[in-house]
């Protein structure tokens, strides 16, 4: 047995050296190699010479090994979710680990996107691991990481609403870790780029209604309301903005393009042409060409200088 960073050993406490503390080891055996409890990492008691004790071991601020016996949240090779402390641009996360020290997380583990990056509070998922020198290091955890603990989602999570971590991102969507409550751990999710009417970021909790329980145990997510409840709040804000509106229309239609839609409205086209149907269908809204009017305006939509592009 070696003393290695980032694990609890049972070690001997081999003699006590004021100021510093306890200095414990594998054997009473002279050669032993030793590591430092300080005093102040004593949180359980003052231990005695010839006592052993579970102890886990980190690096201090000058690089040394050292011993706590502070309970540490996630242990070498072990992992967990961790709450982000801080940040520092060159070097990147600092975790809490739960011993009064932190855990770096580095800044080349973190998605290329700076927006993507987590902030203070969000709770990312890593397994401790060592760098070059042995000492603990953090890295984002990976699918093989989470499919070792993570169970199958049940059916009855269909349309419910789930509370969910970010745990990686891509251009066509996110993967989530949902939460598993009494379940367990959790169950591992998806949620595609256009069921998320905002960015997100590593680490974020969100909250999601599951929209399909996959056969495989995996789940599909959505940010956005179902297309009932969708379709009202859509359609109260698209006729909010008309009555903004100068002589109450406005340069776009069920024949606008989708990503002329998506980006003065943030909704699909597939929603947008939901909403105007609704708003049709009760006679509030009318379409002439490009253009949608209030039924209670007579205004001249050529009298505007808008565009279909304008915003």
């Amino acid at each position: 047995m070696t003393l290695i960073a980032g694990t609890i050993a049972t070690l001997l406490v081999r003699r006590e050296v004021p100021p510093y503390g306890w200095f414990l080891g594998e054997t009473d055996e002279e050669d032993a190699p030793e590591v430092l409890l300080p005093y102040a990492e004593a949180v359980s008691g003052r231990p005695q010479v010839g006592d052993a004790t579970n102890a886990f071991l980190f690096h201090d601020d000058k690089g040394r090994l050292a011993a706590t016996l502070r309970k540490p949240l996630l242990q070498l090779g072990q992992m967990g979710r961790l709450v982000m402390a801080d940040f520092h641009p060159r070097f990147g996360c600092f975790l809490e680990l739960g011993i009064g020290r932190q855990l770096l997380l580095p800044i080349k583990e973190l998605p290329d996107q700076r927006e993507q990056w987590p902030r203070q509070g969000d709770e990312l998922h890593v397994v401790m691991k060592h760098d070059k020198e042995g000492r603990m290091l953090a890295r984002l955890a990976k699918l093989e990481d989470y499919e070792r603990i993570v169970f199958h989602a049940p059916s009855s999570w269909h349309h419910e609403q789930r509370d969910c971590w970010v745990t990686d991102i891509f251009r066509d969507g996110v993967f989530v870790l949902v939460d598993g409550g009494v379940l367990g751990y959790g169950a591992l999710g998806y949620i595609p780029t256009a069921s998320t009417p905002q960015p997100l970021r590593l680490g974020e909790k969100i909250r999601a209604r599951v929209t399909q329980v996959r056969d495989d145990g995996r789940v599909t997510l959505s940010l956005r309301p179902s297309k009932e409840v969708g379709r009202l709040k859509d359609s109260d804000r698209i006729l909010a903005f008309l009555k903004g509106r100068p002589g109450g229309a406005m340069p776009y239609s069920d024949a606008s393009p989708a990503d002329v839609i998506q980006k003065r409205f943030g909704l699909s086209k597939s929603a947008f042409k939901r909403a105007l149907g609704k708003l049709m269908k009760d006679r509030l809204v009318r379409q002439e060409g490009n253009w949608t009017k209030l039924v209670e305006t007579d205004a001249d939509p050529a009298a505007n200088d808008e565009s279909t592009t304008s915003t």
